[in-house]
């Protein structure tokens, strides 16, 4: 059964006003108020009348300013449009003002005499906006505090995934195999393979200890750990780079597109499929687009398999739902392609 939307904005923002660091200062203007009308009209009646419109206030003004401008403004129009559903409200408060005291049998009170009938439309209108646009900020602030724990969990499982996955233990002792005989082989092979790999470990253990870095940083350490491969064996292992010197300034999440360059390798060349490993990086207006291509075709993640799962994760967390990778079929392998937006989107749509 779903909820409805507006339902649940009024029972949010009623439980956020009775948070005692506002229901004190709300409920201070309610005896104020009632203590005024008590000393100009002493009725029980006048009384009930005030209760009713400040009840009113406090039910109404702050939920109706959330639904009206809460979230992103599509156009002049809207805001026009909710300013004026907002005044109409106000209106509609001012003429319960009016018909109430009849009601029960008043003819004046001194919250509804006709001078302060302005006064209350104008504080409707004003003390709805500054409640609404405190509860919408303190919302947001909620909303980007559990964004940002979920960050440093993710951080830290990108950690052991650097670790445990990224540092694959069998590459690694292979490489350094391979080094050992071309230390008698071919030194001069053996000394930019040992280079290759300082700088590789290197890149990986600092993209541990920082939130971002740039593409350029990313592309180096893809670049090094295809020449490890490469260095192993030239005829199996190529690649091909190309790359858009105006997208590779912006910050990325560290290490977040190494298991898609890792996959493509595994489900490649690494698993006896002839061809290139080619990635491109171009600039699309301000997103910035990542496409690999490997020999092969990709059957989907394996059972247990976290690198291509934590991609998607990471991307969802630092650019919002919906960004992640795309896996498509080529003629002779697979493509995938992940989008990567502007920080100044990425951060307007949070």
């Amino acid at each position: 059964m779903r909820t409805d939307p507006r339902a649940h904005l009024l029972v949010e923002t009623l439980r956020a006003l009775a948070a005692p660091r506002r229901a004190v200062p709300l409920a201070l203007v309610g005896v104020s108020l009632g203590s005024a009308e008590w000393i100009a009209f002493p009725s029980p009646r006048a009384l009930l009348v005030d209760a009713v419109l400040f009840a009113l206030f406090v039910a109404a003004a702050p939920a109706l300013w959330r639904a009206l401008f809460a979230g992103p403004r599509s156009s002049v129009a809207r805001v026009v449009g909710a300013w004026s559903l907002d005044a109409v409200a106000a209106a509609l408060f001012v003429g319960v003002a009016v018909v109430l005291p009849r009601c029960v049998g008043l003819h004046h009170t001194y919250v509804t005499e006709p001078h302060s009938l302005g006064v209350l439309g104008a504080l409707f209108l004003v003390g709805g906006w500054g409640l609404g646009r405190d509860l919408e900020l303190e919302s947001i602030a909620v909303r980007e505090s559990a964004r940002a724990a979920r960050l440093a969990v993710d951080a830290e499982h990108a950690q052991i995934l650097a670790l445990r996955a990224q540092l694959d233990p069998h590459f690694l002792f292979n490489t350094l195999n391979a080094i050992a005989e071309w230390c008698r082989e071919d030194p001069a092979v053996a000394e930019r393979a040992t280079l290759d790999l300082a700088a590789l470990l290197r890149d990986v253990f600092d993209a541990l200890q920082t939130p971002g870095w740039t593409l350029a940083r990313e592309l180096a350490l893809l670049q090094r750990l295809g020449a490890l491969y490469a260095a192993r064996d030239a005829g199996r292992y190529r690649f091909r780079f190309d790359v858009d010197d105006a997208a590779t300034a912006r910050d990325v999440p560290p290490l977040v597109l190494l298991p898609l360059f890792e996959n493509a390798i595994k489900h490649g060349p690494a698993a006896g499929h002839v061809g290139v490993v080619a990635m491109v990086l171009s600039a699309d207006g301000d997103d910035a687009v990542v496409t690999m291509e490997n020999p092969g075709f990709f059957a989907g993640p394996r059972d247990g398999g976290q690198g291509l799962g934590s991609v998607e994760r990471r991307l969802a967390l630092a650019y919002g739902e919906g960004t992640g990778a795309v896996f498509t079929a080529t003629a002779d392998g697979t493509r995938v392609t992940v989008r990567l937006p502007s920080r100044a989107r990425s951060e307007a749509s949070s």
